[in-house]
Formats: C-alpha cells, sequence, structure tokens
C-alpha cells in the first residue's frame, strides 16, 4: 500500500510521530506552512532523542573531548585516536535496545552491523568488536528466549562479517525484565593521514547511494527507539531492521577500495532514520543544500512511498559524495563486490534539502535547522537522596566463608560467561592475545612487532543508582583500571548513557549525576570521551531501568610480550594487593547476593588515589616485572583471588594478619583503586619497597601453589570445587 503524500496532517498523527505540540508548532514556525506527510516524518526521525540528543546535549558538551591523542571527538560516525607509528584507532559504542527486546535476533544483529559500520565509514578496517548486554531477572519467562536470541544474534553477524569480540558484560536484573540493554563497541585500525569525515564539499557534486537496496523494514525505527514501551510493544516488529553481514563484508571491502582512489569527499553510513539523517548530516555539516531523487534510489520492494524509503532503515547502505570525474571508476568497484551504485541526488548551494519523488517535489526544508534548529531541552532535574553511611560492623558476616564464597562465584551475574562468548569468534584475524574472560581483551597490531590494543566496556548500576555522580566515576575508573591491569596505557573512551524517561526529574538527575562523575572521572584520569550514545525512555509501564551509562576504552600496549593477564600466576609466585584493605560493604554484591540487600552507598571513587596507583601497576609491568594482575572490583579480594586462581588453575595460600577491621569487610569490601600482582618470588621485596617509595599503599598476601584457595583458617576451597561452582550456572541455565 502507498501512502499519499497529501495525508492530512492531524494532531493525533504528530503525536504518534513522539512530536509534543509545542514542537510541532516549532514546526510550523519554522517553514511557515503545514509540512507534507514526508517533511513531517522527516521532523519526527531529525527531532526524536535517538537523533538530536535534544535531552543530553546540554550537559554532555561539558564532557571532557580533547587531549594530546584526540584526532576527532564527537560529532562525527566514531572516535579517532592516534596511536603512533601514523596510525591511529577508529572506535565508537552505541545501543540497539528497543530493537533488540522486540526481535532479538536481529536487533542485536544489526546493532553489531551498524556500530561497524560506523567505524569502517571512517576509513578503518574494524579489528575488534565487544558487547554489554544487560537482561531481566534469570526468572523472568521471557530472559532466557532474550539472552538466547541477543547471543545468537551478535555473534551470527560479528562472526560472518570477520571480526573478533574480544570482552564485553552480560548482566542479569529484574530491572531490566522489560527493557533489555544491547550496547555494541566496534574499533578499527586506519592511517593517521587517510581519515575519512562525514561533511559535504563543493555544489553540484554527485551523492551516491552505495551498498543494499531500500526495503521497508525499520520504518520508524528511531522514532520508536526514542518512546517508552507499553503493551502494544508486539506491534513495533516491523520497525526493526534486518541484517546481512555478508553484503556488509563486501560494502566494507568495497569502501576501502574507493577510498584509496582519492574519490571520496564525504561518506555518511545509513543507521537511525536511514537516508534522512545521513543526507541531512552530510548537507548541514558542509553549508551546502542535498536534492535527491527517491526515483533513482535502488529499492527492493514495489510502490514504496517517499516516506517509507526516506525513513526506512534497511541495513548495509551508505551515502557518499564523489568526484566527478571519478564516478566510472567508483561504480566499477562496487559492481565487482556485487552492490548497487546509483547517483541519488547532487549537493547545492540553497542549503534546502529537497526530495523528488515521481515527478513531485515532497519535501522542501531549510537543511541547518533540520538539526541545528532540534529542541534544546533544560529538563527539570532533581539530584537523588544520599543514602546513610553502612558501616561493616552493622553487617552481619557470614556463618560460612567457603559456602559464601561458592555462592558469590557460582551466582548468575558473577559466574562464568563462556557460555556466551564460546559462540563468539574470538580468534579470527589471528591477532587476538586475550580472549573474553580477562580484566580487557587485548589484539595485537598486524603490522608492527610489539604493539597491541587493550579494550574494556564497564559500568556498575546498583553503585549509579545508590548515587550517580559516584557510580559514573566508577565507571569510568573500573573501565581504566581494567586497561592498566594488562599493562596499557588507557588512551580514551566512549560512552552508551542509558537511562530511563528524562522527563521525570528524578531519572534526568540520575543522568546529570552520571556525566558530572564521568566527566570528573575522564578529566583526572586524562580519558577522554572520543564518541557515544545516549539511550533514553529505557521504560516499560512507568518501570525504568537500572541507570546505566557503559564506558568503553581503548589502551595502547607499547610491547605485548610483557602484557600481565589474570591467570598467568605461576607456582611460587608471591601476590601483593595495591591499595588499602577492602572495608565498604555498602551496595556490594555480598550485601545483595548474600544478605539480599540494597542498602548503603556505593564506595567513593578517589581519583588521585586511583591514578597513582593505576600508574605505579602499569610501570610494573611494562618493565616485566609482574607475571599476573587482576583489578577487584564486584565481590571484593576474596572474588579476585578466586578469579585469579581459577584462571590460573593454580592454588594460593593467602594470609590477612593483622587485620585492622572486619573480615568479611577485608575479603568482600568493594574499595577501589585497587589490584592483586603475582610477582616472581625474588622480585616481591623489591616491588613493595618500590611501592612504599612511591607512597602507593601495598598489603602482602601470600603465595602462589597447590590445588587449594586458603586464606587464614575460614576460607579453604579447592580451584576445582571453585571452577564446577563457577562454570556451571550459564549451562545450567539456559539448558
Amino acid at each position: 500500500m502507498t501512502i499519499p503524500n497529501s495525508i492530512a496532517i492531524t494532531p493525533e498523527l504528530v503525536a504518534s510521530h513522539g512530536l509534543k505540540p509545542d514542537e510541532y508548532q516549532r514546526i510550523l514556525d519554522l517553514i511557515g506552512r503545514e509540512p507534507t506527510f514526508t517533511e513531517l516524518g522527516i521532523f519526527s526521525a531529525m527531532w526524536n532523542e535517538h537523533c538530536s540528543y535534544k535531552s543530553s546535549k546540554r550537559w554532555l558538551r561539558t564532557l571532557p573531548t580533547k587531549g594530546p591523542r584526540v584526532i576527532q571527538g564527537p560529532g562525527e560516525n566514531a572516535g579517532v585516536v592516534d596511536i603512533d607509528d601514523g596510525d591511529c584507532v577508529v572506535f565508537k559504542m552505541e545501543s540497539h535496545n528497543h530493537p533488540s527486546y522486540i526481535e532479538p535476533y536481529q536487533g542485536a544483529a544489526t546493532g553489531v552491523g551498524g556500530i561497524l559500520r560506523d567505524v569502517f565509514t571512517m576509513g578503518a578496517r574494524p579489528i575488534a568488536a565487544m558487547n554489554a548486554l544487560r537482561f531481566g531477572a534469570p526468572d523472568h519467562p521471557k530472559t532466557k528466549h532474550l539472552v538466547s536470541g541477543v547471543v545468537a544474534g551478535v555473534g551470527g553477524y560479528g562472526n560472518s562479517f570477520g571480526v573478533p569480540t574480544v570482552g564485553g558484560e552480560v548482566e542479569f536484573d529484574a530491572r531490566y525484565n522489560g527493557n533489555i540493554l544491547v550496547n555494541a563497541f566496534a574499533a578499527g585500525l586506519a592511517k593517521s593521514d587517510a581519515i575519512f569525515l562525514s561533511e559535504a564539499k563543493g555544489v553540484g557534486l554527485p551523492v551516491v547511494y552505495l551498498g543494499a537496496k531500500t526495503g521497508r523494514d525499520g520504518v520508524g525505527g528511531a522514532t520508536m527507539a526514542s518512546a517508552e514501551f507499553d503493551e502494544s510493544i508486539e506491534e513495533k516488529r516491523p520497525t526493526v531492521q534486518v541484517g546481512d553481514p555478508f553484503t556488509e563484508k563486501c560494502l566494507l571491502e568495497a569502501c576501502l577500495e574507493l577510498m584509496a582512489t582519492g574519490a571520496v569527499i564525504a561518506i555518511q553510513d545509513m543507521g537511525a532514520a536511514g537516508l534522512t539523517c545521513s543526507a541531512v548530516e552530510m548537507g548541514a555539516k558542509g553549508d551546502l543544500g542535498i536534492e535527491l531523487d527517491l526515483d533513482k534510489v535502488p529499492v527492493r520492494e514495489e510502490r514504496m512511498s517517499a516516506y517509507e524509503m526516506m525513513l526506512s532503515e534497511s541495513q548495509e547502505r551508505m551515502l557518499m559524495v564523489l568526484q566527478p570525474e571519478k564516478e566510472e571508476q567508483a561504480k566499477a568497484i562496487f559492481v565487482k563486490w556485487g552492490l548497487d551504485f546509483a547517483i541519488v541526488g547532487k549537493t547545492t548551494d540553497d542549503l534546502r534539502f529537497r526530495i523528488l519523488h515521481q515527478g513531485e517535489e515532497v519535501a522542501n526544508l531549510p537543511i541547518k535547522e533540520l538539526g541545528d534548529q532540534a529542541p534544546e531541552y533544560d529538563r527539570p532535574w532533581v539530584a537523588s537522596t544520599p543514602r546513610e553511611p553502612l558501616p561493616a560492623s552493622k553487617v552481619p558476616a557470614p556463618s560460612d566463608y567457603n559456602e559464601t564464597l561458592l555462592k558469590l562465584v557460582g551466582s548468575p551475574n558473577q559466574s562464568s560467561r563462556r557460555w556466551v562468548w564460546e559462540q563468539y569468534d574470538t580468534l579470527i584475524q589471528g591477532n587476538s592475545l586475550q580472549r573474553p574472560g580477562g580484566d580487557a581483551g587485548v589484539v595485537r597490531i598486524e603490522h608492527h612487532h610489539s604493539k597491541a590494543l587493550a579494550f574494556s566496556s564497564d559500568v556498575t548500576p546498583r553503585y549509579v543508582e545508590a548515587d550517580p555522580y559516584e557510580g559514573g566515576k566508577q565507571a569510568v575508573a573500573e573501565c581504566w583500571r581494567n586497561l592498566v591491569a594488562t599493562g596499557a596505557e588507557p588512551l580514551a573512551a566512549t560512552d552508551n548513557l542509558n537511562f530511563g524517561n528524562p522527563e521525570k526529574p528524578e531519572i534526568m538527575g540520575q543522568l546529570v549525576g552520571a556525566i558530572k562523575g564521568i566527566g570528573e572521572a575522564c578529566e583526572a584520569l586524562s580519558f577522554p570521551i572520543v564518541s557515544g550514545n545516549v539511550s533514553l525512555y529505557n521504560e516499560t509501564n512507568g518501570v525504568a531501568i537500572l541507570p546505566t551509562p557503559t564506558i568503553a576504552g581503548v589502551g595502547l600496549l607499547p610491547d605485548w610480550q610483557k602484557m600481565a593477564k589474570v591467570g598467568s600466576a605461576n607456582e611460587g609466585d608471591v601476590l601483593i594487593m595495591i591499595g588499602v584493605d577492602g572495608s565498604h560493604l555498602g551496595s556490594s554484591i555480598y550485601l545483595r547476593d548474600i544478605l539480599d540487600s540494597l542498602d548503603g552507598p556505593p564506595p567513593e571513587v578517589d581519583l588521585d588515589a586511583e591514578r597513582r596507583h593505576g600508574t605505579f601497576v602499569r610501570s610494573l609491568i611494562q618493565a616485566g616485572q609482574v607475571t599476573a594482575c587482576h583489578d577487584i572490583s564486584s565481590g571484593g579480594l576474596a572474588l579476585a583471588l578466586a578469579e585469579m586462581a581459577m584462571a590460573s588453575g593454580k592454588g594460593m595460600t593467602v594470609s590477612l594478619s593483622e587485620q585492622k577491621g572486619p573480615l568479611h569487610a577485608l575479603l568482600f569490601g568493594e574499595d577501589q583503586a585497587r589490584y592483586v600482582l603475582a610477582v616472581k618470588a625474588d622480585l616481591a621485596n623489591f616491588v613493595q619497597a618500590t611501592a612504599e617509595g612511591a607512597a602507593v599503599p601495598f598489603r602482602k598476601l601470600g603465595k602462589v601453589g597447590g590445588d587449594t584457595l586458603k586464606i587464614d583458617d575460614v576460607v579453604s576451597v579447592s580451584v576445582a570445587d571453585l571452577m564446577i561452582a563457577h562454570e556451571s550456572w550459564f549451562p545450567n541455565f539456559m539448558a
């Protein structure tokens, strides 16, 4: 069925496009007339939360985005960071939450496809992917189906495209029952002097459509992603895109081949809002108008309306502005790769966005205002109420430490994720040095003898809910620590800010608090945000998700042969803790999973200590003085030791003599800025003396050896029993 462009614009139609009455009035004032149906669709696409960041723009501007290594910060398809020798790393993280809840396989698959396009649009060849997934309670009737579909979708696309999945997160919480989170990350390598941007330059140049044909899948996807869910969720299935990784692989090769010819002036992938967003962004950035003739767009369905073609989110498509004299050469490349190549328009000097369809002009809009004049809100917000302090002495100690440790390592949120990552190709391209399951994924740089890149993704939503500011700081600090724990120098980060409805002041307060914490931590740790994504309205029937500002970071290892792993400890190594003794049990997993309580504030993040301790640990690893390293996070020291023992397949004998605080706080406290190191016995005294000289607190813990994790006379669990508990939860759940 074709939808006529002359359809009547009613208040109901405006509301169904996610536009509020005052926003529609703004459109009328801007264009001086009633919009056509196609124009209404274009405004709806450009002015929704997903594309315009209208609730978050004001706060995002406060984030640190510059640094000596930053080549390109936010505002392009992905961020670009210098890694020396004329090379750079290009990376970004994006959400595909709503589509993945509606249709888990295709929602997750096209999330991976979209983030890979963001990277190779810049001229980079993708070398690594990660994903941060959050699902509802394990006993919720939909959870298993969603886990199965999302994991299959991530693997199905990434594996076929040929990029290794090197890390990520999977968490369960009842607060995601009605709205799961799928955050996809990709990184690629490029030459620093060969980065491609989306800014169109030059008048009268061809605007070229590349890749797959346009269909009706994904029409209105960006608008759907900017709304809350309710019972009508199943009706939204047609707004989910369908992906084809093999076409995307051909598109990658064709684009990189075309870029090498010097024909490309500007390039933009067609992601959210498809042809509309890509064309408007290219023109507006270059102070140019764009004219499109939709009769020339390759389609795979009959009788598509202008509205459908402009808002389709069919996958594996690009828009380019080309040097006219290289048109034939460009076309030959795309034909060779079996892809569509069509000149669908031209750049103009009148700053108008004009769309022709079947001889009729169906849209004629001011191009700059479509993007720049999108509403920007300073939404009212209230700070979250601080929680009462929770001294460790008020938290009951476990009656059986062995049972508690086994329960924690085998819990839904702390158990092994092997069931998930074994479905991903983690080794394709042959450069993976650390597979998922450690602190960070590590990939060597192919044409360089010693350099490698480390990747990690982190956030602790229970902390963010308890105190958005401290939780935001902690997400950055933990990501930074995970990179440091491999020996990498953290370079820069990308954020994926997942929150509920920003029109509620308490939710807006969570977003504001988290951004303030993220900004302060990034500043203190010289870890700028170079790209990112905001995903709001993650609510179902008024119940918001846990605030989840995911931070993904990239670090540089100068010599990967000195890299540390969680599980590379050797028999006889001495274990040393860097940082203070554990004392903080508020908002801890000991409290949540053992005592069924969510009380207390999160641990405070001392950014000076983070930087000092991390710099010290990194210098030891880069000097080749550390055999294994693990940061201490959820579950405290006890869980960090158990994870190291399991990863290395070796026991440990630990003594916490002269402890000052309660033993359960020492073992399960989640104080920040801490690491466990394993060092050769003959280096242990030297490392401790160096720490003392650098004013870095430390504690000698004990030795690696045997087949049992022993901590004083309170813990004695065989590594085999730890492994059984750790490895069995996920397969049992999915069975």
